[in-house]
């Protein structure tokens, strides 16, 4: 496997921590994303200690939840999930990849700067800890998630809060000039989630296993490798295709075709 590849929990949704963990074993799968929502069905001191126990590197921390940025009375309670993500990511240093929330009746930069307010108690932790804090950009259809539905607005709201930014690729790989967004992005891009998309789906999430859609996935990933990112590819798959399939089946094609392409986009790195 890839070491710059990593596989997501999110990519066997309805597994638990001890069937991700069990697979992973079985699949000599040692790069992993963890759900938060599944740490902490398990508690985070007792997953930490599993995940070490394992030698499983973490790239990143998903599934953290969002906020409301209209009631301010939930942050307290957002920011202790958050704290305790910090604890659970700083022995591996991973990131965390943070959705904002919906704007509610907020315009773009009020929703901002109340995210901005909200969020930097945890980004403080983070920075002690050295845990990066990164934005995830989602797709338009899901606003209940996010205001942020292009990389370029993930880019503009990471600078505007001293943060970093996570790319989903199936959220943005139709956006235009994706390329120049990419390079401009520089030294904030800190994350990189992958699956594919088979245009004609009108529901979401419909992720598909990389190279069974039409998402042109060489040049967009060979694009991000062009811009000197240095991080983790990660396979995140989710929706009804991968539920037909079989999570492990899914798994196992995902991490051969992704082995296959970043062999072909970065061949003087050692596999």
């Amino acid at each position: 496997m890839n070491p710059r590849l990593s596989v997501s929990a999110v990519s066997s949704l309805r597994w638990s921590f001890d069937d991700d963990l069990r697979f992973w074993s079985e699949e000599g799968i040692d790069h992993v994303g963890l759900s938060f929502r599944k740490v902490e069905a398990v508690g985070g001191p007792r997953a930490v200690a599993a995940l070490e126990g394992a030698g499983l590197r973490v790239s990143n921390i998903v599934e953290l939840g969002w906020w409301d940025l209209v009631d301010r009375s939930t942050w307290p309670r957002q920011r202790d999930r958050l704290l305790v993500a910090v604890e659970v990511a700083h022995p591996f240093g991973a990131c965390l990849v943070l959705t904002t929330g919906p704007a509610g009746d907020l315009e773009w930069d009020a929703a901002a700067d109340a995210f901005r307010e909200a969020v930097e108690p945890v980004q403080a932790a983070a920075r002690d800890a050295a845990v990066p804090v990164t934005i995830e950009p989602t797709s338009p259809m899901r606003v209940d998630l996010s205001f942020v539905t292009t990389f370029v607005d993930g880019v503009d709201l990471a600078r505007r809060i001293d943060a970093f930014v996570c790319m989903e690729v199936n959220s943005c790989f139709a956006e235009r000039d994706l390329g120049a967004s990419i390079v401009a992005a520089g030294d904030l891009l800190a994350h990189v989630q992958v699956s594919d998309f088979v245009i004609g789906s009108l529901c979401t999430p419909d992720r598909a296993v990389p190279g069974d859609g039409d998402i042109p996935l060489a040049r967009i990933l060979g694009g991000v490798l062009a811009a000197g990112y240095e991080g983790a590819f990660e396979v995140e798959m989710v929706g009804p295709r991968i539920d037909a399939e079989g999570y492990a089946g899914a798994i196992r094609r995902s991490v051969a075709w992704m082995d296959q392409l970043l062999a072909e986009l970065d061949p003087t790195r050692d596999a």
